[in-house]
């Protein structure tokens, strides 16, 4: 069963998905293009480390692998009995870092293996203050300082945006810039109501640049992944939607998902 919503579904966004839509769309896109590219091109899946402060636990992971973690025990160490002064200890909860992977693709010549293109798709960790941003603010940096292209995909409601001369406000994006168009560079911003556009990757100059259809990538994901029969569309989802978001989700999920007449 395909999602209700015609572009993003806001539901994915929720930790409990995000994690598994963003790996399985990387992989998508990169089995999208492998064939437009090759024999010059290749495309591949490289991943972004870093210790994260704990943060996340409070409001879910997304796009992470979390090393194992440690054992407890269920019996209480053992302690000294005091004879005066007797207290009994708080629980309190102390941030644990923890490793932290992020995918990416990297389109590369198969001669000499540099680096043309590199794509990113945005995760709730690289949106909101800490760790995962400060990381991805500084590849960020390095590639737009580069002769690299960068394109850059946030299908993210929640969260600050990545720094961008002016304003342009939607609830989603698609950032193409190209290196020698620098600073100047294509925005893509659409919002719930929209489908997600098709974009183009940008290669060495003057050479033909294949369109990535990512709304069909997209709908082949979520069906693919089964989210029809794990998404509640009777809750609010996770960020919720504002007041006029709300009434406008209300009615789409309404008229989609009520019953066949007979």
């Amino acid at each position: 069963m395909p999602s209700p919503f015609p572009g993003v579904d806001p539901y994915v966004e929720n930790p409990e998905f995000w994690s598994e839509i963003h790996n399985r769309l990387i992989v998508a896109i990169a089995d999208s293009l492998s064939p437009q590219l090759r024999p010059k091109y290749r495309v591949a899946i490289e991943k972004r480390t870093y210790l994260n402060d704990g943060e996340s636990l409070l409001v879910g992971i997304a796009d992470v692998v979390v090393l194992t973690s440690r054992s407890t025990s269920s019996s209480p160490p053992s302690t000294a009995t005091l004879t005066t002064r007797h207290k009994s200890p708080m629980q309190v909860t102390v941030p644990m870092p923890e490793e932290v992977r992020e995918s990416y693709l990297e389109i590369r010549e198969v001669a000499g293996g540099q680096v043309v293109t590199v794509i990113e798709i945005l995760s709730p960790t690289n949106k909101r203050p800490g760790a995962g941003r400060i990381a991805y603010e500084r590849k960020r940096q390095q590639v737009l300082a580069s002769e690299t292209h960068l394109v850059e995909i946030d299908l993210l409601r929640s969260g600050a945006p990545m720094p961008l001369l002016g304003d342009f406000p939607s609830h989603y994006y698609i950032l193409v810039s190209r290196s020698h168009q620098r600073p100047v560079a294509d925005l893509y911003a659409f919002n719930l109501p929209e489908e997600i556009p098709i974009f183009s990757v940008p290669l060495a100059a003057a050479e033909p640049e294949p369109g990535v259809d990512l709304q069909t990538l997209f709908n082949a994901v979520y069906d693919r992944a089964g989210l029809d029969l794990v998404i509640d569309y009777a809750q609010p989802p996770i960020p919720a939607f504002t007041e006029a978001d709300a009434a406008w989700a209300e009615a789409l999920l309404r008229e989609s998902l009520k019953p066949p007449q007979t």
